[in-house]
């Protein structure tokens, strides 16, 4: 059933959001200030491809306040934005029975757009 929604999901736009992302990524990787922000970007992008039967969980933070801060400064460079985003096409798909396992999917995307520092996309 996974593999199915997934199909879907890269069909009805899905792919132009990870390529939004990966460019996104690849942008910010171009200074070295950005190298960080861009990982978390390519984190995305890589969820974004394929988000039917992946998640995003929260790891111990080896780093300390590190991560916290990374997150702080995420949120207000544009992470508010990217989940905002995300959960306005999270309620434009729930409107239908249809949608609502696609707008289950990014509500997730929203939840690591908004702190994508200190965690990891893991199968479920």
């Amino acid at each position: 059933m996974n593999s199915i929604g997934n199909i879907i999901w890269l069909i009805f736009g899905g792919i132009l959001i990870a390529i939004e992302y990966l460019i996104c990524s690849l942008l910010l990787m171009i200074t070295i200030i950005g190298i960080p922000f861009g990982l978390q970007t390519l984190k995305m992008a890589n969820l974004a491809l394929w988000p039917f039967g992946r998640d995003a969980v929260l790891v111990q933070p080896g780093s300390g306040c590190l991560s916290t801060l990374m997150n702080v400064l995420w949120i207000i460079l544009g992470g508010f934005w990217i989940a905002l985003t995300h959960l306005l096409f999270a309620l434009i798909l729930a409107i239908t029975i249809i949608g609502i396992p696609f707008a289950l999917q990014h509500v997730k995307l929203a939840s690591i757009g908004l702190t994508p520092f200190g965690r990891e996309i893991r199968s479920i």
